[in-house]
């Protein structure tokens, strides 16, 4: 870090990315290898390129810049959010973002970014294809129940959703598969590890373990619970403004859902799960909010399993905040 000279900030979608340097210069490129290309011919050496964890879209950047020997960070976006928040900025713009996370980058130590390898990668690859699947399932079912709803349906169109949804469960599974294949290539201790937690699932744990490379990309457990979104949010200014409490579910969608399911498992076989949902719920709190306090006590109790290297145990885990 101490040869950086100069810092770049990215704000990264779909289609494109746009970039701006200390001094303000912007330009904006595709998300694709030509676009990779271009920016390497804007960035000058000695450089840092900062950009959000943001979802799949950075990870083609960000490996291609490594590859290419720059030095790269990628970042939690609640941080950065949380950054621009603390400037009180009111201007909203793929411009104005990428400006802000080059400011943050100035202003914070970041971590730098570590190519994944080709294990790692594929993983990222079917988890991406997955969601995808899931999706086109989703849409495929609702369709047949509007189909059934016309109270005639046509047989043709009926029998050819049928046969796309089939498919789409074999290829899903085939999926499941092949993830769970991976995982325990390079991380299988670690995944029986987090399935001895009571209430984690192994779908959950392999996620986990992916996202995080095997834990390496957090340093405590209230960065990962950050970055899966079930932090609460407080809503509080003297005695006019009082809003509830909510979580920030600004993070990955499919990890908190997963171990939002996981919490109703958790409450009745984990004993620390259990004591901090029932103490929550004698104190007149909602179920839900219940619900999302044991969602952080699951992944408390994974980031400790997963550090420490042990299976878990009960007496210990119950011991932990």
């Amino acid at each position: 870090m101490d040869k950086i000279k100069h810092f770049y900030g990215v704000d990264i979608s779909k289609s494109f990315f746009d970039v701006v340097d200390q001094d303000g210069k912007h330009d904006q490129f595709s998300n694709d290898v030509k676009g990779f290309k271009g920016l390497l011919k804007f960035i000058k050496k000695d450089s840092l390129v900062v950009m959000e964890a943001t979802g799949y879209y950075h990870y083609r950047l960000a490996q291609y810049l490594y590859e290419n020997d720059i030095t790269v960070s990628v970042v939690n976006p609640l941080s950065v959010k949380r950054f621009i928040q603390m400037k009180l900025s009111k201007i909203k713009t793929d411009k104005s973002d990428a400006k802000a996370i080059c400011e943050y980058a100035q202003a914070a130590e970041v971590p730098l970014y570590t190519a994944r390898n080709a294990v790692q990668a594929e993983c990222l690859q079917l988890l991406s294809l997955q969601d995808l699947y899931l999706k086109q399932r989703t849409a495929i079912k609702n369709k047949i129940h509007g189909e059934k709803a016309l109270g005639t349906p046509s047989k043709t169109v009926s029998r050819s959703l049928v046969r796309m949804l089939k498919q789409l469960e074999k290829e899903l599974a085939q999926i499941e598969t092949k993830l769970e294949s991976l995982v325990r290539k390079t991380q299988e201790e670690q995944l029986e590890q987090l399935t001895s937690i009571p209430g984690m699932g192994k779908k959950t744990a392999m996620l986990l373990i992916v996202l995080t490379d095997g834990f390496t990309s957090f340093e405590n457990a209230r960065q990962l619970c950050c970055y899966t979104g079930i932090t609460p949010t407080i809503r509080q200014s003297g005695t006019s403004v009082r809003g509830r409490s909510r979580i920030s579910k600004v993070g990955n969608r499919k990890l908190r859902n997963l171990l939002f399911m996981c919490s109703f498992t958790a409450c009745k076989t984990n004993k620390a799960c259990r004591e901090i949902y029932e103490r929550i719920v004698e104190k007149g709190k909602s179920k839900k909010l219940a619900l999302i306090a044991v969602c952080n006590k699951l992944l408390k109790q994974a980031f400790a399993i997963a550090k420490s290297g042990t299976y878990y145990q009960e007496n210990y885990m119950s011991k932990l905040a």
